[in-house]
């Protein structure tokens, strides 16, 4: 009899209790349509205050497929994703949210595709945004933009989480042991042969989105600052352009006192001038201080998460 391949199914929640059986119920009708596999979940409950842990405890006792870990308190979606690719036995593992976004038809090629085709990897291309409101549609296709060209990476619009890799590849993303952690540019950074199948964007199953704009705001900028230095090159080259456009300011101003005595003393370009560094200036401390907290923070070592609980 020949070995079945393991797939885990990996799935960060927060707050999902109300979204939680439908995910269980049509991603296991998938997987058992997935031929010569076995599978199994890894469930990381990320500090959720409603009913999820308690929900999958009441799975791991019905299925003995499901898995938990449940965290002393919310570390965040990304170290929920370390922690079940490091709870992860199988062969193959693919990484859902809870709240069937990811369609669980997928499954069954993106297996075929690391398994048969040579791929070490398959990831879900989100064709559009629905679901999402036009602002934030807006602002994520300009972060994923501005990302490419400061980063040199490929985290285009449309690929996410959603995706699943032999092995190697899982090794490899767990080598990375970072605090600060953005596991789009992990899985861009670690490379290997990646397959995309596009999907339709639907509407989540249930329950409401944790992400609001400033929460998006700050996991974009997290992104650009793990692997990109370019912020810092920015404010030398501003600095440069500043400098210069002083001297023709002054240069300016030195030859029209010559015919307008009084030119050089206009209070209000004076002003204006003194506001608009002081700001540049305080934003770019604001970038420098990002980068050393960063770092601070990593040079603590603290551990990604802290696991309460786990089957």
């Amino acid at each position: 009899m020949t070995e079945r391949d393991l797939i885990s199914v990996v799935v960060p929640c927060y707050n999902e209790e109300e979204a939680l059986p439908a995910f269980y119920r049509e991603t296991e009708r998938a997987l058992k349509k997935t031929e010569g596999t076995d599978y199994e979940f890894v469930f990381v409950d990320d500090g959720s205050r409603d009913a999820t842990g308690a929900l999958l405890r009441e799975l791991s006792q019905k299925d003995s497929h499901v898995r938990y870990v449940i965290f002393s308190r919310n570390f965040g979606k990304e170290a929920a994703m370390y922690a079940g690719l490091r709870e992860a036995r199988g062969n193959y593992c693919v990484i859902m949210d809870a709240d069937l976004q990811h369609p669980p038809a997928l499954l069954k090629p993106m297996y075929r595709a690391v398994s048969r085709e040579g791929f070490d990897c398959c990831g879900g291309l989100r064709k559009d945004r629905r679901g999402d409101g036009l602002l934030r549609s807006f602002f994520s296709r300009s972060f994923y933009k501005i990302s490419r060209y400061l980063t040199k990476m490929d985290m285009s619009d449309g690929h996410g989480d959603f995706r699943m890799m032999n092995r190697t590849m899982v090794d490899a993303i767990l080598e990375m042991k970072e605090y600060n952690r953005y596991m789009k540019g992990l899985f861009s950074f670690v490379g290997f042969n990646t397959k995309w199948i596009e999907y339709e964007g639907v509407e989540r199953a249930a329950g409401c989105t944790k992400w609001n704009f400033k929460s998006l705001f700050s996991y974009a900028f997290e992104g650009i600052l793990s692997f990109s230095t370019a912020p810092l090159k920015l404010a030398g080259i501003m600095g440069g352009l500043l400098f210069f456009a002083g001297m023709l300011f002054l240069a300016w101003n030195l030859v029209e006192s010559i015919w307008v005595p009084s030119a050089f003393t206009r209070l209000d370009l004076v002003l204006f001038a003194v506001l608009f560094l002081s700001s540049l200036q305080m934003v770019f401390l604001y970038i420098l201080g990002a980068y050393v907290s960063k770092d601070y923070l990593e040079n603590k070592k603290r551990p990604i998460y802290i696991v309460k609980e786990k089957i």
